[in-house]
């Protein structure tokens, strides 16, 4: 076995520890496949170790491969921070809030008053699938949104989750909708009633996939998928072409002649949480936290509604 160990070389097995899958992990470094293959292969020979046990189903760590796994976490988080601190420092933080006038945005805002000496840079993916994908790759260092419904498991070995908001739904309706005239819509009022749920935008399986989970269970039909709007503006064009209400969060930005109404009995609530890796050490994520905790206390953000549906 060599002295030296190859930096590149942990990072690969790194990247297939936490993703438990080479496809997925080559996809998150921008690798080929083979490429990754090799260099695993390569640092097993030169520990003399099994790091992986690999089938035509799975891939699973062996115990070798999970104490490589904590040391190497470690030295390449070290490796990263030194390199941050002798160039300077003081890089942006990336933080993807999905979009306009949404909870994060506030959670955002906060914090750079909190830390108004670092720069924290607002992403726009349009949804937390999309998000992921940019967190994997290390092209975002934060996101938010809710992390089930993805298509797949929530990878928690790579990523650690902070529950920010649990968010009331709500709908949003052109003025002259005959929900528009409640002050809040029951849930059984929408039987017999088409609500878009944003089908077929890949982008937020997350969001798609709680619209059917609660229109299944209160007997409502959805609408068809259809290409996703993006921004408000197109939001609220694809709503006057359509007619349909929109399933939406219950802050969220409109405009004249377009109202949000709140969904009631039951109350069905978005579980926002603040996702990124593990080992992200950067003082933009400390304020990050410390804004989403005294919004939360504040306004009581992580206390459920007495009749939730989640």
């Amino acid at each position: 076995m060599t002295d030296e160990l190859d930096l590149r070389s942990l990072r690969y097995f790194v990247a297939v520890a936490e993703e438990l899958h080479f496809t997925r992990a080559a996809m998150r470094l921008h690798v080929a496949q083979q490429a990754l293959s090799r260099e695993v292969r390569r640092l097993e020979q030169q520990l003399d170790v099994r790091l992986l046990t690999r089938t035509t189903r799975r891939v699973t760590l062996t115990p070798e491969g999970e104490r490589l796994l904590r040391q190497a976490r470690e030295l390449l988080a070290l490796h990263d921070r030194t390199l941050d601190e002798m160039r300077g420092g003081g890089r942006p933080l990336l933080v993807d809030v999905l979009a306009e006038g949404h909870t994060p945005v506030r959670v955002l805002h906060a914090a750079r008053e909190l830390t108004p000496r670092d720069e924290l840079v607002a992403r726009f993916h349009g949804g937390f699938g999309a998000a992921l994908e940019s967190l994997s790759a290390g092209q975002l260092d934060v996101a938010f949104g809710r992390t089930d419904g993805l298509g797949r498991a929530f990878p928690a070995a790579a990523f650690a989750r902070t529950l920010v908001r649990l968010e009331p739904l709500a709908l949003l309706l052109a003025e002259d909708h005959p929900l528009a005239g409640l002050d809040a819509v029951p849930m059984a009022a929408l039987r017999g009633t088409q609500v878009d749920i944003s089908a077929g935008n890949d982008r937020a399986p997350e969001w798609v996939d709680l619209g059917a989970r609660l229109l299944a269970a209160f007997g409502v039909e959805p609408s068809p998928p259809h290409a996703h709007a993006d921004g408000l503006d197109e939001t609220l064009w694809h709503l006057r072409s359509h007619g349909r209400p929109i399933l939406t969060l219950v802050e969220r930005p409109v405009v004249a002649g377009i109202v949000v109404r709140p969904l009631v009995d039951p109350v069905p609530v978005y579980p926002w949480s603040m996702v990124h890796r593990h080992d992200l050490r950067h003082p933009g994520l400390e304020a990050l936290r410390a804004a989403a905790d005294e919004l939360a206390r504040r306004e009581g953000w992580r206390e459920p509604p007495a009749d939730a549906w989640t």
